[in-house]
């Protein structure tokens, strides 16, 4: 048991590594150039998807990070209703950064291929520090998301490990 509180620790701490560094990378790409004699400067804000991405990481993070306290002072793993409650919001937080960065993901993809019907250029041609800036982060978060469903799966064994396989949703100890 102590090692997998090892790795769930260990885990945490990559998640939050790795969700604070695309949050940076996100939020403070941007790109200038001078097209056809108009100063265009490019951020993320000119995306929404990534913009939602941002906040969603850092509430992630943010989340990881009170996981890790609560851990750390032995709140989380005193009974099985706060077991419960962290299984429920370690699968809430996969479901939303991987819908978050899949959302990202699809709409950096026009701005690679860029559409005629929606009028919307290619911007990799003319900004391509950015489209690699935000491509590197998109791959990072899902790193993040493959690592935050590792983490759902200690957090499910963490949690059922307390019922008896003989009975339905009974404790071991009550058997």
């Amino acid at each position: 048991m102590v090692r997998l509180r090892e790795s769930e620790v260990i885990l945490r701490l990559c998640i939050v590594f790795l969700l604070i560094l695309t949050s940076v990378l996100i939020g403070f790409d941007s790109q200038t150039k001078d097209i056809a004699y108009i100063h265009k400067k490019v951020t993320f804000r000119y995306l929404f998807a990534l913009e939602i991405e941002l906040y969603i990481n850092v509430v992630v993070a943010a989340y990881n990070i009170a996981q890790l306290g609560f851990g750390w002072y032995g709140v989380a793993q005193k009974t099985s209703n706060s077991k419960w409650l962290s299984y429920l919001l370690d699968q809430t937080a996969v479901y939303v950064v991987f819908a978050g960065v899949s959302a990202a993901a699809q709409h950096s993809l026009l701005v690679v291929t860029g559409s005629r019907e929606l009028q919307w250029m290619k911007w990799c041609s003319k900004f391509t520090r950015f489209c690699f800036q935000i491509g590197s982060a998109i791959i990072l978060n899902y790193i993040a998301a493959m690592l935050m469903i590792i983490l759902s799966f200690i957090s499910a064994f963490s949690l059922f490990r307390l019922y008896s396989p003989k009975r339905y949703f009974q404790f071991k100890s009550s058997s």
